[in-house]
């Protein structure tokens, strides 16, 4: 039991500290061949300015440099675990499949996704490589940054692969990386995935932060295909961007009342040391479901029981009396 909290919390959406590629992916790539990596280094400078008067205006510390490489930032994580008494954290990224894989191995509580391209060659014959050798337990995909549509038929097998080995897919929608980031392409709106979401009507997919900014998109595309799920993770100050602006109760209010408690999973997107496991996301976001009037049940739903539904034992927990703050 989370005490501060008040009830167990399992986080679907984190990401392990790794060295890598730009998170802008083939965007940032066509970017710079079109107007020269100086550019696109301009871009990630003010990227970079702009985090950092987000996590100013929450009071966060800046990122430890260089960060944790992915052992130590795993056992860090497996720390936090312990200290708020979590019932496990789900990485979604975490510099490559086998980076994260090896990383994350010696702690139970701790899950990861597969998240290449899918766009590479053999990506689906690697997701069944990081399922049955590697132990990752679903696929994420950061939709803008890919090179193409997510509806275009060449990702087929990829998608055909994750209802054969049972993965949820988490996509993400919106804007990346915050301001001066990427906030326009082919894939920016959750609609993007009504045709694959269709096509695979057995496949949890699971659109992250209430949608990105996209909220009536996302709540059509919920409304046509209940195989999509939605997360909560993050500080969601893409609200801030829309008019009338959304209290996050509404939010939780919303998506309970349209489409039911199981549809929505609990996350912080936390991602970096040494803030760690983002607790103030979690407070917040559990008093906003309260406040939002959902049931002990509902709230029990989304903040542990639809993640151990999605996941299995491997999200149960720490044993009982772990966990004192």
């Amino acid at each position: 039991m989370n005490q501060a909290l008040g009830l167990p919390v399992f986080d679907v959406h984190a990401h392990l500290p790794a060295p890598g590629r730009l998170a802008w992916g083939a965007w940032g790539e066509a970017f710079a061949r079109r107007h020269g990596e100086a550019k696109l280094e301009t871009w990630v400078a003010r990227n970079r300015h702009a985090q950092a008067r987000a996590r100013n205006m929450y009071g966060f510390p800046a990122p430890e440099v260089p960060q944790p490489l992915p052992p130590e930032a795993a056992q860090r994580y497996a720390e936090e675990v312990e200290r708020y008494g979590l019932s496990g954290i789900c990485f979604v990224t975490g510099g490559g499949n086998d980076v994260l894989a090896r990383a994350i191995r010696p702690y139970p509580q701790l899950l990861g996704f597969a998240h290449h391209d899918p766009f590479s060659p053999d990506a689906a014959s690697e997701l069944e490589r990081a399922v049955r050798e590697l132990a990752l337990v679903g696929y994420k995909v950061v939709a803008p940054a890919l090179r193409g549509p997510l509806s275009d038929p060449a990702l087929d097998p990829v998608w055909e692969a994750c209802a054969r080995l049972a993965l949820p897919v988490l996509v993400h929608f919106g804007p990346l990386g915050g301001g001066c980031g990427v906030a326009a392409g082919e894939n920016v709106s959750p609609l993007a995935l009504h045709d694959v979401a269709k096509g695979q009507p057995d496949t949890p997919f699971i659109v992250p932060h209430f949608g990105t900014g996209y909220l009536r998109e996302l709540l059509h595309l919920m409304w046509a295909c209940d195989n999509v799920l939605v997360d909560t993770s993050g500080s969601n100050g893409w609200r801030h961007y829309l008019w009338p602006e959304p209290e996050l109760c509404d939010l939780f209010k919303l998506f309970c009342r349209q489409f039911g408690a199981e549809r929505i999973l609990f996350g912080t997107d936390s991602s970096y040391f040494p803030r760690g496991w983002a607790f103030r996301y979690a407070e917040e976001q559990l008093r906003a479901a309260a406040e939002a009037g959902l049931s002990t049940g509902d709230i029990e739903k989304i903040f542990v029981g639809n993640a151990q539904t999605l996941f299995g034992p491997r999200a149960a927990g720490p044993p009982a009396g772990r966990g004192n703050t």
